[in-house]
């Protein structure tokens, strides 16, 4: 490498340094400005909307993510209603756990699109629809562990110590943009805000991700591996905490997946293990929001999504792995299965937050 490469490859690497600073305090920005303007919306959650119900709140937060076609932003909104007493623990819990399955809904109506103009069901389809399954799947059977570890007393107890001198760090730096911003602003204005810095905050955070792929080449020297389940377990688990994103973490497979090298069943302990770490970048807005209950909520979703996972793939991996593939192939069998499909996914929430 010539020294004019290596200049500008250490730009390159500052450059993402400062981008990942930027977005980190944008983040912690949004979350505040979020937690200030969710008293305001108290009235709209609880009243209006009945979403302290937590299958109401499951359904509100499913359709939420669909909104926003995302779900980290919803978890946290989830944290700070939590913080402004419009949730319960299990309001909370559910809320998060519905934005996890309707983050899943982006990938698929993309896939929908690319169907419509005449592309392949399964090559379009095939990746967001297995993942949309295996979370549904596991999220659904983590729903009773998790409002089963809120209910017990030593479970509750498990929460960070938030230092004094970090709270008044952050105090110094965001206080007095809150204040100017809320001077501004009706206080529903400052929750927008922060939803709205919060997404801008994510998307620059995957643009500061270094670009991570799997060459073909090495598949093939670590092919008896990634073909175990433990290991893509582990694997989905690690590349996520890193990445923080499910979507950017799975991208790295779709290519090879495409290609053969991997077979979609290999996927499916990956995607599990991917559905755990993916709550990082919540359980952090939990304790940027500083309320311990939040922390407790998120860890029950962490541990009962493992839980279950470490389950199937302990006792009913096979059979369960048959079932994801022959649900997946049914729906992109014909038109009719996948209309199906989407009015059931589209339906499902609506019903839940309405009837």
């Amino acid at each position: 490498m010539s020294r004019d490469d290596k200049g500008q490859s250490r730009r390159h690497v500052f450059a993402k340094a400062l981008l990942f600073v930027f977005s980190l305090f944008l983040f912690i920005l949004a979350i505040t400005l979020m937690k200030d303007g969710a008293r305001s919306l108290v009235p709209l959650v609880r009243g209006t909307l009945h979403a302290a119900d937590p299958w109401r709140s499951l359904g509100f937060g499913w359709l939420f993510a669909y909104v926003v076609m995302s779900g980290s932003p919803v978890a946290a909104a989830a944290l700070t209603f939590l913080d402004a007493g419009a949730l319960d623990l299990d309001a909370t819990f559910t809320m998060i756990t519905g934005s996890r399955l309707g983050a899943n809904f982006t990938v698929i109506f993309l896939g929908f699109l690319y169907v419509l103009r005449g592309r392949s069901r399964a090559a379009s389809l095939g990746m967001g629809l297995l993942s949309f399954m295996v979370t549904a799947t596991t999220y659904t059977a983590a729903l009773a562990v998790g409002l089963l570890l809120l209910r017990t007393s030593w479970f509750t107890t498990i929460q960070p110590e938030r230092g004094m001198a970090l709270q008044s760090m952050f105090d110094w730096i965001f206080a007095p943009i809150v204040h100017v911003l809320a001077t501004r602003l009706p206080a529903w204005g400052l929750f927008l805000s922060g939803l709205g810095l919060i997404m801008l905050s994510f998307a620059l955070f995957d643009r500061c991700i270094p670009q991570m792929t799997i060459r073909e080449s090495q598949v093939g020297r670590v092919s008896q591996l990634v073909y175990v389940p433990w290991v893509m377990f582990l694997l989905g688990g690690a590349v996520t905490l890193i990445s923080m994103s499910v979507s950017v973490s799975l991208g790295i497979l779709v290519p090879l997946s495409s290609r053969g090298f991997i077979r979609r069943e290999n996927v499916i302990p990956y995607i599990m293990g991917a559905n755990i770490t993916t709550f990082i970048d919540t359980l952090l807005a939990a304790v940027l929001i500083g309320n311990p209950a939040g922390f407790t909520v998120v860890l029950a979703e962490m541990v009962s999504v493992m839980a279950v996972s470490i389950l199937i793939l302990a006792t009913i991996y096979r059979p369960y792995q048959r079932a994801m593939l022959a649900s997946m192939q049914w729906c992109t069998a014909s038109s009719l299965n996948l209309g199906v499909f989407m009015v059931l996914i589209l339906s499902i929430p609506i019903l839940l937050v309405f009837v």
